[in-house]
């Protein structure tokens, strides 16, 4: 405790405070009306608990039922609902990747993702971020008999940039690789249907499985892994994070069910946060603060000593914005930096105040 503590690494427990500029509600549904109003209406109908497993007596109905759904959502033939986005990885990755195997990973993936390549005991070759000339010479030169998995994310959650997808699923095509994809930060507003960037990629049938979060976007609790049947039921008979947990409880499908509604039926939602995020980036950059690549309604100031960056989070708090600083190891060393998020409720006035001060706060600290 005392080196984290010296090494400005102490991390605390901070309740949610202030305007929001931090969170992964992207669209705001986990204060939507309608999406809370199904949740309650649930919770009454149903039970607060699920009771078991799901292999024993905590396979609800309503589950089934949010699986089919979303299953269709993403284009897939299946799809099986775990308690978290690091459950689902933890259980992708450690039931189809074996000891024998070699998985390609890029080198800014989540830690969800590294601890599921460790379990699985498979020799795992990290590649530069996003470098697609580098993956391609990976994958060819992998021995032929060998099963390749090539894992990335589709949107990164600390640097806010996409992944190269559809030249992804050309080389794994090229090199017979099974092509795993986390759009945990993607679902629910990216595509033309909000299904994610592999939609958006139309890459849908070239991909083995997808993880998609419902607790970000979709502002409820959970993921889906999303594939084919088989690979569904396979996860089923072996994925120890699955068969091994409580099944979350019953409400939760219906507010997932809900927020899906939303999504179908209240586009605006998507619209209005691509206008934000344009709108943000335009000031950010006016202001002349570095974003390096991202793309995206993620949006990080890289500031590079932990106390720096903390030292401007803690202002911007003071000033009325949820802003956190990240720090390593969830970022790498030297690279502690504000992730600040745009959501769609935020306001053009908002946005631009959030901006200003921002800017000022930065000029003061880091000069």
């Amino acid at each position: 405790m005392k080196e984290i503590e010296a090494a400005g690494l102490r991390r605390h427990l901070r309740p949610a405070a202030g305007i929001d500029f931090c969170s992964n509600d992207y669209l705001g549904l986990s204060t939507h009306l309608f999406v809370k109003t199904k949740m309650a209406e649930a919770v009454t109908a149903t039970a607060c608990g699920s009771t078991g497993s799901r292999l024993i007596r905590g396979n609800a109905e309503e589950f089934t039922a949010i699986e089919k759904r979303f299953a269709a959502f993403k284009g897939t033939e299946a799809a099986l609902y775990f308690g978290s986005g690091y459950a689902a990885n933890l259980g992708v990755l450690e039931t189809f990747v074996g000891r024998n195997d070699l998985v390609f990973s890029d080198e800014l993936n989540h830690a969800s993702i590294i601890d599921g390549i460790r379990l699985s005991r498979a020799k795992r070759f990290k590649y530069p971020h996003c470098d697609v000339s580098r993956v391609a010479q990976l994958l060819h030169q992998a021995p032929a008999e060998s099963q390749k998995f090539l894992v990335t994310e589709s949107l990164f959650s600390m640097d806010g940039d996409f992944a190269p997808l559809a030249d992804y699923a050309d080389i794994c095509r090229q090199t017979d690789t099974a092509l795993i994809v986390d759009e945990a930060h993607a679902v629910g507003i990216y595509g033309e249907n909000g299904s994610g960037c592999v939609e958006q990629s139309g890459i849908g049938s070239e991909v083995f499985v997808t993880i998609n979060t419902a607790g970000k976007a979709l502002g409820v609790a959970g993921a889906f892994v999303a594939g084919p049947e088989w690979a569904i039921d396979y996860l089923i008979q072996r994925a120890r994070p699955f068969i091994f947990s409580t099944a979350p409880p019953p409400p939760v499908a219906a507010a997932i069910d809900a927020s899906l509604n939303v999504i179908h039926n209240e586009p605006q939602l998507r619209l209005k946060l691509k206008s934000n995020i344009e709108f943000l980036r335009g000031l950010v950059r006016e202001a002349g603060l570095e974003i390096g690549s991202s793309q995206s309604q993620i949006i990080p100031i890289v500031l590079g000593g932990n106390e720096r960056a903390c030292s401007v989070a803690a202002e911007l708090q003071h000033e009325g914005f949820d802003v956190r600083a990240l720090r390593p190891p969830t970022v790498p060393d030297g690279t502690a930096r504000l992730r600040i998020t745009v959501n769609s409720n935020h306001d053009e006035p908002t946005i631009r105040k959030f901006a200003r001060a921002l800017e000022r706060i930065c000029s003061a600290v880091c000069s």
